[in-house]
């Protein structure tokens, strides 16, 4: 899976967006992004059609990850969620399927939906999202339910993964896929981020995902709707984190110290 991808969280939801959407997305698989990541709940479905529109004709077609609502998510009404989906993106696959939240439906059933979709080489691998360490600890217990991959709020300013559910997961190898890496903005607006990245030369933008990138195990996908923010979070492939800028930015955005309820947005 690669480490950096593009999101479409908020795509789909004005049709006066659209054109501008769709063309960010393009961009950005022209600059070379590998990884799109969507779901039903954008748009209702919208996203997922414009996603499928991004990739269309492509030689070359992005790892798609997507995700079932969880009152969808029982085990009949997740393969009806998946087949629409595939529907949506005008794919016969996709590559990872998560379960948004833990919601109405039992995990067993979603879990053995999940098992079915893939063993009928309609999703890759699945997994999860928004699940904190206890949550993730209930699906491990369940039979086959260790999971590819679980989708959280993580970033500099909100780093309460680190304390439990990171470790967890990075025990087992599931990967992290943190979104909002630029904490819906915020992040770049904070004058201690700024401070550093001017230091070092980039942006505060490529400074916040260059620092989740550099976290083992860790995936990040910003979302953006235009073309400059798009290539400028591309660039924190290129930056460099020394122990130096690491330790400053620790001091700036201290790491937690003891556990703290998973959050979400």
């Amino acid at each position: 899976m690669p480490v950096l991808g593009l999101g479409t969280w908020r795509m789909g939801e004005s049709a006066r967006r659209r054109a501008e959407e769709l063309d960010a997305l393009k961009y950005g698989l022209d600059l070379g992004y590998s990884l799109i990541d969507t779901a039903e709940m954008y748009g209702e479905g919208t996203a997922e059609e414009i996603v499928g529109d991004a990739i269309a004709g492509r030689r070359d077609r992005p790892f798609l990850v997507s995700k079932v609502y969880p009152h969808n998510a029982s085990r009949t009404g997740t393969i009806a969620a998946c087949e629409r989906s595939l529907a949506r993106l005008r794919v016969e696959r996709i590559d990872l399927y998560l379960l948004h939240w833990r919601g109405g439906a039992p995990i067993e059933e979603t879990f053995e939906a999940f098992h079915r979709l893939r063993d009928a080489g309609k999703i890759g691998d699945f997994g999860v999202s928004n699940f904190d360490a206890d949550d993730m600890a209930d699906a491990a217990r369940l039979d086959k339910g260790l999971t590819a991959s679980n989708q959280v709020l993580y970033c500099l300013s909100r780093r309460g993964p680190e304390f439990d559910l990171l470790p967890w997961m990075r025990r087992r190898a599931i990967a992290l896929m943190a979104y909002s890496p630029l904490d819906q903005g915020g992040l770049i607006a904070k004058p201690a981020l700024k401070k550093i990245s001017d230091g070092i030369g980039c942006t505060p933008a490529q400074l916040a995902i260059a620092w989740l990138l550099a976290q083992p195990g860790v995936v990040t996908i910003p979302k953006s709707a235009s073309r400059e923010r798009v290539k400028e979070n591309l660039g924190a492939l290129e930056v460099t984190l020394t122990p130096h800028v690491l330790s400053e930015l620790d001091r700036a955005f201290p790491p937690p110290k003891g556990k703290r309820p998973l959050e979400m947005l």
